[in-house]
């Protein structure tokens, strides 16, 4: 166990990390997720690689940032020969699934997974590329719109609950599969969730948990359109806010269905981590989000910009020799790849060159982390790359387009003032200008990212004329593998099947 300890992964979507200021926050109906915090490194300032499912999820799985892999959005092609964390521990013997959503788009929908147990819950095609030759165009049937605030409520079933039902089923139904001890080799075992990324729906049993909470409004209410920064604008134009009145009420009842679908997921959970224990099985557990929600704050929901509530996520591990403590250093989800590596000790030298993260394990253990934490956005409702440092207390974000921004995160935690015009501040703003410059070229990058939209759009409109041959991943289930069958032998059967097992 301590050379190679099974690992597992469990992963949701959207879920904000200041709600986790040190685990989940007290007043959140979360006891499982309190309970692994306990014994947990708590990273306080985790960020995302790109607020943004699949290229926030592709940064996640490589320690590599979009202008690296290529994933700009939610329809760019993550390649086959990017190495993922999967990769890497497979190739040193380990076994690797995934239960869940990774929003791969291409052909290959494994990258490292020996096995998958669900499909995904997004389209795997180029459908829903970008345009940055349209800027201002909405594509109405993809892009968010502000009727999951609208419509925000109670439902016993929905798409998503449907789906994530499924997730955990068979994500414990492999945990005690993995107890059956067919298999020897240390394993990898990835869960990933969609909730509780809107729509804001939650099932009544957690919906009424929070009938009393105090903090269904956001802390900083809505401004006024024109009072928003040019990306916040263009964000509110891309959701189409004009054309929805949005109430007291519906803010209430959307950050309520989003408090009580943690609630849902701690279940979840829980009875993942339940068949863990019982079957005795030791494991590393990571516990991550791809990138978190606004849910309201200034008047923004959702994600795709670079303040707190959409870029900052809830990251925690909990492994043998690992002191459970709250680290405060900025970190980043890319530097995950490197940290199992590192668990599970494995090898990265080959590709650490082109790699953008690093380990986790030497701040966990007292050293001092001081690399900046890189940041970058490439999708719908920007016209151009914008990206972002967080270095010390700082963040500065940058885009070609609009003018620079210089918070002060100690002192400005809802990040209301802008110090990139201030005289006091010229000094820093220089120092952080001059180390965005050197790690980004933005011509370049914007280049890059136009070249990528274009040529999707192009293969996007062949392959829909005539016979289509989807990409999205269709889970194999061996029938004739499965429960007893005639070329099998009963009691060998029975036998290997039971954990623990008979005398």
């Amino acid at each position: 166990m301590a050379d190679r300890p099974n690992i597992l992964i469990l992963m949701v979507d959207q879920l904000n990390g200041t709600l986790f200021p040190d685990g989940p926050a007290d007043w959140l109906h979360a006891p499982t997720l309190k309970a692994l915090a306990a014994r947990s490194v708590r990273f306080q300032n985790a960020y995302t690689g790109s607020p943004l499912c699949a290229p926030g999820r592709a940064s996640f799985m490589s320690g590599q940032l979009p202008s690296r892999t290529r994933v700009y959005d939610n329809a760019a092609e993550f390649a086959s020969d990017i190495p993922t964390y999967a990769h890497h521990l497979r190739r040193a013997g380990y076994q690797t699934c995934l239960s869940g959503k990774m929003h791969f788009v291409g052909p290959d929908q494994l990258h490292g997974f020996e096995e998958r147990l669900t499909t995904d819950i997004y389209p795997a095609d180029f459908g829903w590329t970008p345009d940055y030759r349209k800027p201002g165009e909405r594509i109405d049937w993809w892009y968010h719109n502000m009727g999951s605030v609208t419509g925000a409520g109670v439902a016993e079933i929905s798409n998503q609950m449907e789906y994530d039902d499924e997730v955990a089923y068979n994500a414990t139904a492999k945990v005690y599969d993995l107890a059956r001890g067919l298999d020897d080799r240390p394993w990898c075992l990835t869960v990933s969730f969609t909730h509780p990324h809107d729509p804001y729906v939650a099932r009544k049993k957690y919906w009424d948990l929070y009938e009393d909470c105090e903090h269904l409004l956001p802390e900083i209410p809505a401004m006024a359109y024109e009072d928003h920064d040019p990306h916040s604008k263009r964000i509110f134009d891309a959701n189409d806010w004009r054309n929805f009145n949005i109430t007291e009420d519906d803010i209430r009842r959307s950050r309520r269905a989003y408090f009580a679908n943690i609630s849902y997921l701690d279940d979840k959970i829980a009875g993942i981590l339940e068949a863990l224990e019982a079957t005795r099985q030791e494991a590393v557990i990571l516990f991550v989000s791809d990138h978190g929600d606004m849910l309201g704050e200034r008047g923004l929901w959702f994600k795709m910009n670079f303040y707190e509530g959409s870029a900052r996520v809830p990251l925690m591990i909990a492994a043998p020799g690992l002191a459970p403590q709250r680290i405060d250093a900025p970190v980043s989800t890319i530097d995950v790849t490197p940290t199992l590596c590192d668990l599970a000790g494995v090898s990265m030298d080959e590709v650490m060159p082109w790699t953008d993260g690093e380990s986790l394990l030497p701040v966990a253990r007292g050293t001092e982390r001081t690399a900046p934490v890189m940041i970058e956005y490439a999708a719908e409702a920007s016209y151009a790359p914008l990206v972002s440092l967080r270095y010390g207390k700082w963040k500065y974000n940058r885009c070609a387009l609009d003018p620079d921004q210089l918070f002060d995160l100690d002192a400005d935690p809802h990040e209301l003032t802008n110090l990139a015009t201030e005289p006091a501040h010229a000094g820093t703003l220089a120092s952080l200008r001059a180390k965005s410059e050197a790690r980004w070229d933005l011509a370049r990058f914007d280049a890059e990212v136009r070249q990528s939209q274009a040529r999707r759009w192009v293969v996007y409109e062949a392959l829909r004329n005539g016979d289509y041959f989807p990409w999205d991943y269709q889970p194999l289930q061996k029938a004739s593998e499965r429960y007893m069958r005639n070329h099998m032998d009963l009691n060998v059967l029975e036998e290997s099947k039971r954990f623990p097992r008979g005398e």
